[in-house]
């Protein structure tokens, strides 16, 4: 079967334009919906990240709270501030931008955020809801990625089998989860998988050429693998 390309720009402009929409007609109700980033640290990533959500929020008519805070602030005074925009009527999603710094536990901070405002997807209730098939907040690069397939009819991936390579919990474990809800039969590869390449190992191994999701940067990348490894 040939290739198809995915227009992922077209997809982007479409969803933005609904987002909007919908955005106006709560905020004609009275209810803008609120998001609140927080940065800690000045991780150059993570800034172009951070500005490109607050840019995105202005674009859809969504209120946005960006708190930046330095590296030296510790862990017990960013809890507090999650707890705070927890109870804040205004903010209805809560994005703590990761990397934390190192004395500063990731997951007790994502565990930390009110699950009914965990639009990262990354709270333990969130992937349990995605694990039994209940509503939740989904982690939106494997999200992404199911509203590419969607967007060209492939909403029921049934008689379709998917390869995912890596396991992350922001990516490979949702991403299959996700695949299988589609009714796909899935595949796990990742750092343990000796030889990933070798035919009939992942995805039948044809070529040494693998399509994937990086976890680290969020988007599709594809690189050729040589040594049978790739990011957990």
């Amino acid at each position: 079967m040939s290739a198809q390309i995915i227009d992922g720009v077209a997809l982007s402009t479409k969803l933005r334009a609904d987002v909007a929409n919908r955005a106006a007609a709560l905020t004609a109700k009275g209810r803008q919906p609120g998001l609140a980033v927080v940065l800690v640290g000045d991780n150059p990533a993570s800034q172009v990240y951070v500005r490109n959500k607050v840019k995105a929020c202005a674009d859809a008519g969504i209120h946005s709270v960006l708190e930046k805070y330095d590296a030296t602030l510790t862990e017990a005074e960013l809890l507090a501030r999650v707890e705070a925009l927890n109870n804040d009527p205004t903010i209805h999603g809560i994005l703590v931008q990761l990397p934390l710094p190192k004395h500063i536990d990731d997951h007790k901070v994502i565990e930390s955020i009110s699950p009914a405002k965990d639009v990262d997807g990354f709270h333990v209730s969130s992937a349990g809801a995605l694990m039994v098939g209940e509503p939740g907040f989904k982690a939106c690069t494997p999200y992404g990625c199911m509203k590419m397939l969607e967007s060209i009819g492939m909403q029921d991936l049934r008689g379709k089998h998917a390869v995912v390579i890596g396991r992350s919990n922001i990516v490979g474990k949702p991403m299959a989860m996700m695949l299988l809800a589609a009714n796909a039969t899935v595949t796990v590869c990742h750092s343990g998988t000796a030889d990933l390449g070798a035919p009939g190992r992942c995805g039948r191994g044809r070529g040494r050429q693998a399509q994937y999701v990086d976890r680290r940067h969020g988007q599709a990348r594809r690189r050729r693998d040589r040594r049978g490894h790739e990011p957990r």
